[in-house]
């Protein structure tokens, strides 16, 4: 068994809490609010019991119409795992209400906390499935690559959670914007593609795509292995976020954040 396959064993949840728990943070989503640690009324509360929470989360969300277009990975980068404390990559889904267009006006309304952090975003045009999907195999069915920014939004207070808590949170997931031009895969050096972050026209962050799992094709071949431990593959045709190059960034009302790639063009939103 690899390190991403979950043994049945590990669950600790009924079926009936698993449900309790999705609704919670569906409701923590939909009233844009913080709720309690789920860990704390369910302390034994273990990694395949959260990925069943996302799971039931993700089967009402597309019940109500949303539709599923792709998936995230986070925690990949050493910046991110010191700043949240916590030493393993998630996944989370992406549906289409949480995309926005390249220099959209984002509804910090509708969020709690938001933070950004740039990301290489990948697109296939092959299905890949695991346990043992590696780096070339994404490469290899990737039709192209682009430049992104996720806003990312916890409903934990004070933007702090242990692993199961925000696996169930669908790893922090809120929005996302694309944009720049897309690329061919094989005419980059994706370990070495430079980003700079700049809000209200100063420069926050920098790094380079190296920082997300040595490579962001890596980041999501091990998406796609923890997908395997759910009966899950990651369809031809999804869009997949490879995880924050830097720490992610707090912004507030008024904010106008632009993320240049090296190659790939820039991105751009504003916070209203």
């Amino acid at each position: 068994m690899n390190q991403f396959q979950t043994p049945a064993k590990m669950q600790t949840l009924t079926d009936a809490e698993v449900c309790l728990i999705a609704e919670r943070v569906a409701d923590a989503h939909t009233r844009h609010q913080v709720i309690p640690l789920l860990t704390e009324e369910f302390p034994a509360m273990t990694v395949a019991d959260a990925y069943n929470v996302q799971n039931a989360l993700r089967r009402s969300w597309v019940a109500r119409g949303n539709r599923l277009i792709g998936w995230k990975i986070g925690l990949t980068s050493k910046a991110k795992m010191l700043q949240m404390k916590v030493y393993e990559p998630a996944i989370g889904f992406l549906t289409h209400d949480m995309s926005r267009p390249e220099n959209a006006t984002i509804l910090t309304a509708e969020l709690i906390h938001p933070r950004v952090e740039c990301e290489v975003a990948f697109v296939t045009n092959k299905t890949l499935r695991g346990p043992d999907c590696t780096r070339e195999d994404v490469l290899a069915a990737t039709d192209f690559v682009l430049p992104a920014v996720e806003i990312i939004d916890s409903r934990f207070a004070a933007y702090k959670f242990d692993l199961p808590s925000v696996i169930a949170d669908n790893s922090s997931s809120a929005r996302f914007v694309a944009g720049g031009r897309a690329r061919y895969a094989q005419d980059l050096d994706l370990r070495t593609l430079g980003v700079v972050m700049e809000i209200n026209g100063e420069i926050v962050a920098t790094g380079a795509a190296a920082a997300v799992l040595d490579h962001p094709a890596e980041a999501i071949a091990r998406l796609v292995n923890i997908l395997h431990t759910q009966g899950e593959e990651l369809a031809s045709g999804s869009f997949v976020m490879s995880g924050g190059i830097t720490e992610a960034i707090a912004v507030k009302v008024g904010d106008h954040v632009v993320a240049r790639f090296q190659e790939l063009g820039s991105v751009s939103m504003r916070f209203i």
